[in-house]
């Protein structure tokens, strides 16, 4: 780090990227991100591949195993619900596993290739058993029939199942991004279309799954699961084999030091360094140790939200990262709600489905198939959203993903309160229809009113997410911070567990016929509808929570890899940014040698 014309100057010769595990030989002359020949389009076109293939049998599953647990390992209703929904719960969790490793001790495609074959062998497992009737329970009569070690056998495949797709999914979103700079103008549009490609890729992939594997799975009354799970172990295996074709051409990472450790230090500094007053200067805080330039070359400007006063054993760039994943926390939190309700449309809409007229002419569709309808929404509606609707309002904002991602987070949440009000309206007429002339059933298309909204609603919420997430976070927790859109849909599964053992419970004691609203396996006998409507009404005031937290979230004031103010001078603050403005833009203009400050409407 040198000292030009009274501005500070950093080196951009940090190690940050190895290129396919070998040594850096070398960088673009003004971003260290963008080496020679590694990254781009090229890179991530090999990432889109493993994530179509691997979601083609991850939806499928998401969207169909309710019934596999129901019609072959025989649990009841709201037994097969929540076995689903703390898989998918546990998957999910699992994902800040695979965050903290691939930003700690090994690179994301590493990360990616280890858990993904924990994630084959699962599905391998899951296809042997249910080829295999010996491995299978029989019919009890009771609200599970799991015993023994056909019960070993079962949990096994799921736990592994779990681990192998969150611990990818934690790292995988991030390995993407790596290929785009974010801080050169050009590649900071390639990285926020990355998101929405991402979310394409995924979509494609599903579209295959929830069509294809299901009707093969469903098919000839439920005994061809095995099928199914056979070719979501192939397609997921082709995936990884499509990642290892790719590495010669990613920029990888390498690990920093671990961000627990970094945490730790700024809580045990801030609880250190409770009694003293802040200086009246910020500049004062400002200390970077020379041996530690190389793991602090993005720095954090100050911010005024919470106090912490950095010692010697930590920068302000520690205690800013600090800060910014206590400021994500609130984001975390109120999309958890909204997940709850995504939960619903994989185990009760997929029940009600099963009970639905399911003919499309002649042709008999699996009522786990209807997500396709929204699915096929999004595979035009993602690219229109990306090549046409972005480059528009990109003119007036100036922000490279035309809207921030918090606005486009709660677009989400306010289409998912409508999805399960429609959710309601759509039980209701099914459930009279039903019990008026059970021969004569609506049709399984119903449904497709509820599963549209959201998909719609997921498009803008899980990119946002993803997004935010990823530029929001410090550097050395790209990883990590990414997996907390994860976390966010692992505790709203696990709520939805929750909430139906408590509903049911309460219910049960207060309903005249002593029954839950959601009891046993006849629909006809429950009250799905007012569980929707619950829903519905939780994700109206839970969209007034997060209107609150988005409105309070001050974005990130970065400094990567520039020299961005004089050598004398107090750290640049950042300034309030409500939901729905556009984030301050910090762009560089080389000169002197250097780098500068200049503040434009945009963010780049």
């Amino acid at each position: 780090m040198e000292q030009i014309n009274g501005f500070v100057e950093l080196t951009l010769s940090s190690p940050l990227y190895e290129q396919g595990g070998d040594a850096e030989t070398g960088y673009d002359a003004l971003s260290p991100s963008r080496i020679k020949g590694k990254g781009g389009l090229r890179a991530t076109s090999f990432i889109y591949g493993l994530v179509a293939l691997e979601n083609m049998g991850f939806v499928a599953n998401m969207v169909s195993l309710v019934l596999y647990f129901s019609y072959k390992m025989y649990f009841d209703l709201s037994n097969a619900a929540n076995t689903l929904t703390n898989l998918m719960g546990s998957t999910f969790l699992l994902t800040i596993v695979g965050g903290f490793i691939s930003d700690t001790f090994i690179n994301r495609f590493q990360t990616c290739v280890i858990f993904g074959t924990f994630e084959v062998l699962a599905l391998s497992m899951m296809t042997i058993q249910a080829h295999n009737d010996r491995l299978l329970p029989k019919p009890c009569g009771k609200p599970s029939c799991m015993e023994g070690g056909v019960a070993v056998y079962f949990y096994t495949s799921l736990c592994l199942l779990a681990l192998g797709v969150g611990g990818v999914k934690g790292s995988l979103p991030a390995l993407g991004a790596d290929q785009f700079d974010a801080n050169d103008p050009k590649e900071a549009k390639g990285l926020a279309s990355y998101f929405n490609w991402l979310l394409l890729s995924t979509v494609i992939g599903s579209s295959v799954g929830v069509t294809v594997v299901v009707w093969v799975a469903t098919n000839k009354n439920n005994h061809n699961w095995w099928k199914g799970f056979l070719i979501t172990a192939v397609g997921a295996s082709l995936g990884y084999v499509l990642l290892l074709v790719g590495k010669p051409f990613y920029r990888l990472k390498v690990p920093k030091d671990s961000p627990l450790i970094r945490i730790a230090q700024v809580i045990a500094v801030a609880v250190r360094n409770r009694g003293l007053s802040l200086p009246e200067s910020p500049s004062e805080l400002y200390e970077i140790n020379e041996k530690d330039s190389e793991s602090t070359a993005s720095r954090i400007a100050h911010t005024e939200q919470f106090r912490a006063i950095p010692w010697k054993v930590c920068t302000v760039t520690q205690v800013e990262e600090v800060k910014v994943l206590a400021r994500m926390l609130p984001i975390i939190a109120s999309t958890i709600i909204m997940n709850t309700c995504m939960a619903q449309l994989q185990t009760f809409s997929v029940q009600q489905g099963y009970r639905m007229d399911p003919h499309l002419g002649s042709f008999r569709v699996p009522s786990a198939s209807i997500p396709v309808i929204p699915l096929l929404f999004m595979i035009i509606l993602i690219p229109i959203y990306d090549r046409l609707f972005v480059p528009f309002i990109r003119k007036f904002t100036k922000h490279p993903s035309g809207v921030t991602q918090l606005q486009r987070v709660g677009v989400g949440l306010v289409l998912s309160a409508l999805s399960m009000s429609i959710a309601a309206l759509v039980e209701v007429k099914r459930r009279n229809q039903s019990l008026k002339n059970p021969l004569r059933p609506i049709s399984l298309f119903w449904l497709a009113f509820q599963y549209g909204i959201f998909g719609i609603a997921d498009m803008f919420t899980l990119v946002g997410l993803l997004e935010f997430f990823y530029k929001e976070a410090p550097e050395g927790m790209k990883s990590l911070s990414t997996s907390f859109t994860w976390i966010s849909l692992s505790f709203g599964y696990f709520l939805s567990s929750v909430f139906v053992d408590s509903i049911n419970s309460v219910t049960k004691r207060i309903a005249p016929s002593r029954q839950g609203w959601l009891h046993g396996q006849d629909l006809d006998r429950n009250n799905l509808n007012l569980f929707y409507w619950f829903l519905a009404i939780l994700s109206g005031l839970n969209f007034f929570n997060y209107l609150y937290w988005a409105t309070w979230y001050k974005y990130k004031n970065n400094d990567e890899n520039v020299a961005v103010r004089p050598a004398t001078g107090p750290p640049e603050s950042v300034g309030d940014v409500p939901f729905l403005k556009v984030e301050e833009d910090m762009s560089c203009k080389a000169a002197n040698g250097g780098c500068v400050v200049e503040e434009s409407n945009g963010r780049d």
